[in-house]
């Protein structure tokens, strides 16, 4: 199979802003909303151009500078390391959101227009207002809502590990999107120097290169793909690997992160990097015996884990309140300076 040829997300329709489907946005599978904020005046004022955006935020913007990357030379759009790995093939810099679009305008419909990416900037600090006439009612109260804006663009592969509704304000957005358990056929980079903070697929989307990465084919039958215009939304579930690409001259999203989980429990890429630099690199046998008990305390556990134990004497064993999850980082804090 090719990336022509994959199956595209579910998609339903009939949902709006303030009515979205609970139960499909806690579901373990992504699904493109048609329309669900097609009512947003956002959609209506932003939609045509980066200059009609600008009209339309401009009520809502401050002054403080957005972080913009731009593409170097004989850059394809493509948002990735240098050929050495050692850095990027982009820069940064700072403008305000008003100049970053005024540029954008200033590129529109040229051949070779520079690209220019603003990612997962936060809608409340830098534009406060808007969530007021331009917001989504979700199963979080306290979701993280970023709004990511440029020309055309192609974002490497990557997960996320909240879960993600995307919607999209102006352009069109293709992903191609791969269930958490294909990690091992797509190809993943470094974890400690990454492009923007995640790791990413190190597989060129517009050029897969089957002989050095052949189990990426295998990936491909897993794959699912969903091309949105202005006003559809596409739920994104936690830990699903995702390949975004911007199609459209000016494109804009918003979108809302959010996690079910005690705010207090610990991070889990923290305890992957953990269990990297702990397990590992142990010798086989012991790996081995880890496993089972990582599979009997974390992956497998419930009430038969600790029901033996006295109630007052379970610790940590028992589900974590915000206390238990406090003493357990002091506990762990204490372990790693020792």
């Amino acid at each position: 199979m090719n990336l022509a040829d994959l199956p595209e997300v579910v998609r339903v329709g009939g949902f709006t802003p303030t009515s979205p489907p609970t139960h499909l946005l806690e579901g373990d599978k992504p699904v493109v909303f048609s329309g669900l904020v097609q009512s947003w005046p956002a959609v209506s004022g932003c939609r045509e151009s980066a200059a009609d955006a600008w009209g339309y935020l401009q009520q809502f913007a401050t002054e403080e500078p957005v972080t913009a990357y731009l593409g170097d030379e004989q850059f394809d759009g493509r948002f990735f390391y240098n050929q050495e790995f050692n850095g990027f093939n982009f820069r940064s810099g700072a403008a305000p959101l008003g100049a970053v679009l005024e540029r954008l305008t200033n590129q529109q419909g040229q051949a070779d227009a520079q690209t220019i990416y603003v990612g997962s900037t936060m809608v409340d600090k830098w534009l406060p207002g808007f969530r007021q006439a331009n917001d989504l009612k979700l199963p979080s109260d306290q979701p993280l809502v970023s709004f990511w804006l440029g020309n055309q663009s192609r974002i490497s592969a990557h997960y996320d590990y909240p879960d993600n509704i995307a919607c999209v304000v102006a352009g069109r957005r293709r992903f191609t999107l791969f269930p958490p358990e294909q990690v091992e056929n797509l190809y993943v980079g470094p974890m400690e120097h990454t492009p923007s903070g995640q790791t990413i697929s190190l597989v060129d989307f517009a050029q897969p290169d089957l002989q050095r990465f052949p189990k990426f084919a295998q990936a491909l039958e897993h794959a699912v793909v969903a091309e949105l215009g202005p006003g559809d939304a596409l739920f994104i579930p936690s830990m699903w690997w995702h390949h975004v690409e911007s199609l459209s001259d000016f494109n804009l999203l918003v979108n809302y992160w959010w996690i079910d989980s005690h705010q207090a429990l610990g991070s889990p890429a923290a305890a992957l990097l953990h269990a990297i630099w702990a397990i590992r690199d142990l010798p086989a046998r012991q790996k081995e015996g880890w496993q089972a008990l990582l599979q009997h305390y974390v992956f497998a556990n419930d009430e038969s884990t600790y029901a033996h134990i006295p109630e007052h004497a379970r610790g940590c064993l028992a589900p974590l309140d915000e206390a238990a999850a406090q003493q357990l980082r002091a506990v762990l804090l204490n372990k790693l300076n020792n």
